[in-house]
């Protein structure tokens, strides 16, 4: 293979047989499970990076559901997003996630550098309550509840809410073991379709792991539980501060 071969062929890896395919990443009947509680302020400032801010104590708890997703196919994710501000615009910053499908893992941490890890999140219905869960290996690591479709909710404030920023740290090691990349990372979803919004009673809990410390934010109050059915697409991402520069 020469070398004008390898700069071409070049998008992920590995070179021959990428983890996943090109963009764009198009999601259809994508659901979302997301309970906001309140934290202890000064956890959430061990967290967010500046030049993010965040205004008020507050966690969004999320367990998604995406069984048709361009590339990466049916799997289910779960973790963390903070609302936080930059530049003095309201945002989200993405802090944990984990999920049970390798092309997202890799796609994820290496275009926009979501916090990817391997883990088992579950989003289901069982009779009267919509249940996510989170394993990490056989540990039960969070355990969301909230009544199966309680109150339709306006989609508006909610569609508005899924167009606001949302911000990543992309990092990406050096051979030598220091950081070559480390960026400030915001993306945009497009293209958004509200299929369906409820809300209803909703629960959370958390149990501490030294490997999927979501229980570092801990839950002190439930503000909301939100269910939501969407279809949608993740665009991609841009720079908005080099942390190495």
């Amino acid at each position: 293979m020469k070398i004008d071969d390898v700069k071409r062929r070049a998008f992920a890896m590995p070179l021959t047989n990428p983890a996943f395919p090109p963009g764009p990443y198009r999601f259809v009947d994508r659901e979302f499970l997301v309970i906001t509680y309140r934290t202890d302020p000064d956890a959430l400032r061990e967290v967010v990076p500046e030049p993010l801010q965040f205004t008020e104590p507050i966690v969004k708890y999320e367990f998604i559901r995406m069984p048709d997703s361009t590339g990466f196919g049916d799997y289910t994710e779960s973790g963390q997003v903070i609302p936080v501000e930059f530049e003095g615009r309201a945002g989200g910053y993405v802090h944990s996630m984990y999920l049970n499908d390798e092309a997202p893992i890799a796609g994820g941490r290496e275009l926009w550098g979501f916090p990817k890890k391997l883990a088992a999140p579950s989003m289901t219905v069982e009779k009267d309550t919509l249940l996510g869960t989170l394993d990490y290996g056989s540990v039960r690591v969070a355990t969301a509840t909230m009544g199966f479709k309680h109150r339709m909710l306006d989609p508006n404030p909610v569609l508005a809410s899924m167009l606001l920023p949302n911000y990543l740290l992309k990092i990406i090691p050096h051979v030598d073991g220091s950081a070559r990349i480390c960026e400030l990372v915001r993306y945009f979803l497009e293209d958004v379709t509200i299929k369906g919004a409820w809300t209803g009673p909703a629960a959370l809990e958390l149990a501490h792991h030294a490997l999927a410390p979501v229980a570092m934010l801990p839950v002190l109050e439930i503000v909301s539980g939100v269910h939501i059915l969407t279809d949608m697409t993740l665009g991609m991402g841009s720079v908005v501060h080099d942390y190495l520069a």
